[in-house]
């Protein structure tokens, strides 16, 4: 199975700057660059893996990055013109991976092209001393979107029907029915390949609770995380309250523990990717909020498995903010996670969120179940704030308007 991210990658390569790639573990990372390194091979380019998992090489690589070029072929044996490719997994398990890269490029580039992998922000963040200014390329991996997630479920006719809904805005659509049901399980179940490619429901349910167990454990020891119970305590606090603000002092106040290893935790569950803190929009408006963020996960299913709750959709008491959970997850994957925000006054007054396109205005979404429960006038201040924003409500059930809404998005 290939992404779309595939060809993002691709597009890369004929740029002479590092190709990095960040994401939550067990997204795909290494088999899509091991997908661009078979690309690469069957062009005749000069191209080999490796991964800093092998301690035979970290060491090496870590006494001095030409080390390098014991494991793949001499850069400067190539013919004028030529392009070595490299792809190293795991690049954050090197003592100093700025520096490492930073003298490759400055030394062989564009010879010598690198696409290197890292499991999260975190470590990249971390480790990564220097800049790289304009030697390096971030492409952040998310979960499967839900053209991605019916492509690896083998519905092709269904991905070619929402290509449809999306690209024709008179098309009422022949599969809706399917298309919501596949919907509501990519909602409850998520977009971790190995999730969307499990035949039973059972596996799905453990091998989502092997990602929190053994991946988020791992991601918890690797940052020095001494309280692992409070750690896992606090995700599953957030997971109860996505979509809702977040306030460090009440929550440790109920973990009983300071706030600074509160906000070290949060900071932790951000940059490996487990959740996403959404800012507040504000500027036209007095008593607008201007500090406390909402909160969501970057996959629903992870979040399900967190509070071991695998009902159907329709069924639960938390299937609002799980679906307004899935809604964020559609915008990040169009505009990119730093153009959405939600907006709220002292009072109460809410948008769920904000899309910043341009300088000049965007978008806004309102997100209901149903969307009876949608009422136009509540939402009068933030139309006369903001008139830049059109607002549109985005159902699951949708009773007075389009029904397809939400798939259009």
């Amino acid at each position: 199975m290939t992404r779309n991210f595939f060809q993002t990658l691709l597009n890369h390569i004929a740029k002479p700057q590092h190709t990095v790639l960040i994401g939550a573990r067990q997204l795909g990372k290494t088999t899509l660059t091991k997908q661009l390194v078979q690309h690469l091979q069957s062009q005749q380019r000069s191209v080999h893996f490796i991964t800093l998992e092998d301690p035979t090489i970290l060491q090496a690589i870590n006494e001095h990055p030409n080390n390098l070029f014991n494991f793949v072929a001499d850069v400067n044996s190539l013919a004028e013109g030529e392009v070595l490719y490299v792809v190293i997994d795991e690049v954050q398990y090197a003592e100093n991976p700025s520096n490492f890269l930073k003298f490759l490029y400055d030394v062989y580039a564009p010879k010598l092209k690198l696409i290197v992998t890292g499991s999260s922000a975190f470590y990249i963040d971390k480790n990564f001393k220097d800049s790289l200014a304009g030697r390096k390329q971030v492409f952040e991996l998310f979960p499967l979107t839900f053209s991605e997630f019916l492509h690896f479920k083998g519905e092709d006719a269904s991905v070619n029907e929402l290509q449809q809904l999306q690209t024709r805005p008179q098309y009422q659509g022949t599969q809706y029915t399917k298309l919501t049901q596949l919907l509501k399980e990519y909602i409850v179940y998520g977009g971790y390949p190995a999730v969307v490619l499990a035949t039973t429901e059972t596996e799905k349910q453990l091998l989502l609770k092997e990602l929190v167990n053994s991946y988020m454990k791992k991601d918890a020891l690797e940052a020095g995380i001494k309280d692992e119970l409070k750690f896992f305590q606090l995700a599953r606090l957030l997971a109860e309250q996505v979509g809702n603000l977040v306030n460090q002092n009440e929550l440790s106040n109920t973990l009983k523990v300071a706030v600074g290893t509160v906000d070290n935790y949060l900071y932790l569950l951000q940059k490996t990717y487990i959740v996403h803190s959404l800012p507040p929009k504000y500027g036209n408006l007095r008593k607008e909020l201007t500090k406390m963020p909402k909160l969501f996960f970057h996959d629903t299913g992870l979040r399900n498995a967190l509070l071991n709750n695998f009902s159907l959709l329709e069924d639960r008491t938390d299937k609002g903010a799980l679906f307004e959970n899935a809604v964020f997850s559609k915008l990040r994957d169009r505009y990119g996670t730093d153009a959405i925000k939600y907006w709220r006054t002292a009072d109460g007054n809410e948008v769920d969120f904000v899309i910043e396109e341009n300088n000049l205005g965007g978008l806004a979404y309102e997100v209901k179940y149903n969307d009876v429960l949608y009422k136009a006038n509540k939402y009068k201040k933030f139309a006369e704030g903001y008139p830049q924003y059109p607002l549109k409500a985005i159902s699951m059930q949708a009773e007075k308007s389009d029904t397809l809404e939400f798939l259009r998005m």
